[in-house]
């Protein structure tokens, strides 16, 4: 579901940091690698606590949320695949309905500063009420969640333990969330122990080739540690966006037709099928694409123009190899079985 600039307005305005400080002190909350930049969200304003990051925690995994009481956070967001929903092409919701597009990884959530395919929620505390009122995945209303959660006595205690009192409010339930998004950090892959010059960081002979060529040929998009510019691009999936027109379905300017976040390369081995619309099985198919499926149209981004005419980027079989072998040393297997974050 896309919101217009009023409604995100209001809700913003509804989700609102909440004036009471927490009750617990803060525990040991999101380290940030040294490699990362700076993130976007201001932890000032909504601390990690212990009770909070359990409360998010409880209603990310809480089927309570959806309209008939099936589908939870956890159904399309799944923690061994980097909280993406594996082998699924496009998320799988309510009555079995599909979305329209692939479900993105929740990992490194404090960088983002728009999300979602389209970018059409500017805050990380709004990112719930995407899915909660969207009509294929939880067709809910954020009332009706409240009105829930006040009526159970497992969770006014909890809201006691993160915020004070037992009050349910919309703050309080985008900002537990929030808390528990914020601790899905991934940054322990063989890749950040390499250029943290730590244990556990030795790269293969293909794998350091693969990084050189990553660095020339795919770091114009998916660029610093995060491995994304957080822009939205069009990259050649398609050349008729009759069905999903991407970014300008948000902005209204038509040369955003077709284009679409550039997703964290981060956990990549373990968040297939891929592209907006999951269409795309294999890293191997990522890269054939690149180098001789991009097709033409309007807003088609510029790096994929070569000066000689021809579109895509340059790639032969040993160059495809050797990036395939540097994009699983991205894989943070620490993040993917980390026991704090699973059900």
């Amino acid at each position: 579901m896309k919101y217009t600039s009023a409604v995100l307005f209001l809700l913003a305005l509804v989700a609102c940091r909440d004036p009471q400080s927490p009750v617990d002190e803060p525990f040991e909350g999101p380290k940030m690698p040294a490699n990362f930049p700076a993130p976007a969200y201001n932890l000032s304003q909504n601390p990690v606590t212990e009770a909070g990051f359990n409360l998010g925690k409880k209603l990310f995994y809480d089927k309570i949320i959806s309209r008939d009481s099936t589908i939870s956070c956890a159904d399309c967001h799944i923690s061994y695949s980097a909280f993406s929903h594996p082998d699924h092409p496009t998320s799988h919701g309510i009555d079995n309905l599909f979305g329209r597009r692939n479900a993105l990884a929740v990992q490194n959530m404090l960088w983002g500063k728009e999300f979602f395919w389209d970018g059409g929620v500017p805050n990380l505390d709004l990112v719930p009420l995407n899915a909660i009122q969207s009509p294929v995945e939880m067709d809910n209303t954020p009332a009706e969640v409240l009105n829930r959660l006040k009526q159970n006595a497992e969770y006014k205690a909890m809201f006691k333990a993160a915020f004070g009192t037992e009050e349910v409010t919309t703050a309080r339930f985008l900002q537990s969330l929030s808390q528990f998004m914020a601790m899905l950090i991934s940054a322990n892959s063989p890749y950040d122990h390499y250029v943290r010059g730590e244990s556990g960081g030795e790269l293969s002979s293909d794998a350091l080739a693969g990084m050189t060529l990553f660095q020339t040929k795919c770091a114009g998009c998916h660029s610093t540690d995060l491995f994304t510019d957080n822009s939205f691009r069009n990259n050649g999936l398609l050349d008729d966006f009759t069905f999903d027109q991407g970014r300008y379905e948000v902005s209204q300017l038509p040369d955003d037709i077709g284009k679409f976040r550039v997703p964290s390369l981060r956990n990549v081995t373990a968040t297939a099928p891929y592209m907006h619309h999951g269409k795309l099985k294999t890293l191997e198919a990522v890269l054939d694409h690149y180098a001789s499926g991009v097709k033409e149209s309007a807003t088609l981004d510029p790096l994929l123009r070569q000066p000689d005419g021809s579109l895509g980027i340059p790639l032969n079989a040993t160059e495809k190899a050797q990036i395939i072998a540097f994009l699983k040393t991205l894989t943070d297997e620490q993040f993917l079985r980390d026991a704090r974050f699973a059900e």
